[in-house]
């Protein structure tokens, strides 16, 4: 069984990494990392989360470019100069579509409780974005462990019809984030926030 002290270890050495090396991600560690995703505790133990895996860099590209072209709009329509737009459109386009491996994990309320009551159904609602969220969570630190690099992104969440049809996804299913993976061709170091900051103890 793994120690605390290399469990504790993994969690703080893994970091956001942007940049990889050319070579392809195995499909059994890509399993694997969904694998470790489907273990996630779930509201209600619903497991409201859906995946789609990417690693044709035909289709990646085209999802990237996608979702730019979405992100270019957002942000003329912002009032932001040509030039800054054109630049963080580039910089997102590259970092997908230059990664051996992306994921983009979706949210499905399917297998969710209905209620009659708005409030209650938006609570049920951020269970289930909460699910997904700790399910990516597992993948980042087995992803980690296996010595890949990963980035989780949100983009998704800001085009979530653009993705559904350039993946062809099911309707019920919602985009809430992609991670790229590969092989890192970066070392990144980021502290965190001290304890003392944000924790009261009662």
């Amino acid at each position: 069984m793994m120690e605390a002290a290399a469990v504790l270890h993994l969690i703080r050495s893994r970091r956001s990494i942007r940049r990889y090396e050319e070579r392809p991600v195995p499909a059994e560690i890509l399993w694997e990392l969904l694998e470790a995703a489907r273990w996630a505790p779930s509201a209600h133990n619903r497991q409201p989360w859906r995946f789609a895996v990417l690693v044709d860099a035909q289709r990646k590209r085209t999802l990237a470019e996608a979702m730019g072209e979405r992100l270019r709009r957002d942000l003329l329509a912002d009032g932001l100069p040509a030039g800054e737009v054109e630049r963080q459109v580039t910089r997102s386009v590259a970092r997908i579509s230059q990664a051996p491996a992306a994921i983009v994990a979706f949210l499905s309320m399917a297998d969710m409780d209905q209620y009659p009551d708005e409030r209650r159904q938006f609570l049920e609602r951020t269970m289930a974005v909460q699910s997904v969220a700790l399910a990516v969570q597992n993948m980042l630190l087995l992803a980690h462990a296996h010595g890949l690099g990963a980035c989780w992104m949100c983009a998704p969440l800001f085009c979530p019809e653009v993705v559904r049809g350039v993946l062809n996804v099911p309707a019920d299913w919602e985009a809430q984030a992609l991670v790229t993976l590969g092989y890192p061709a970066e070392t990144r170091v980021k502290e965190r926030s001290p304890l003392t900051d944000m924790v009261r103890w009662y």
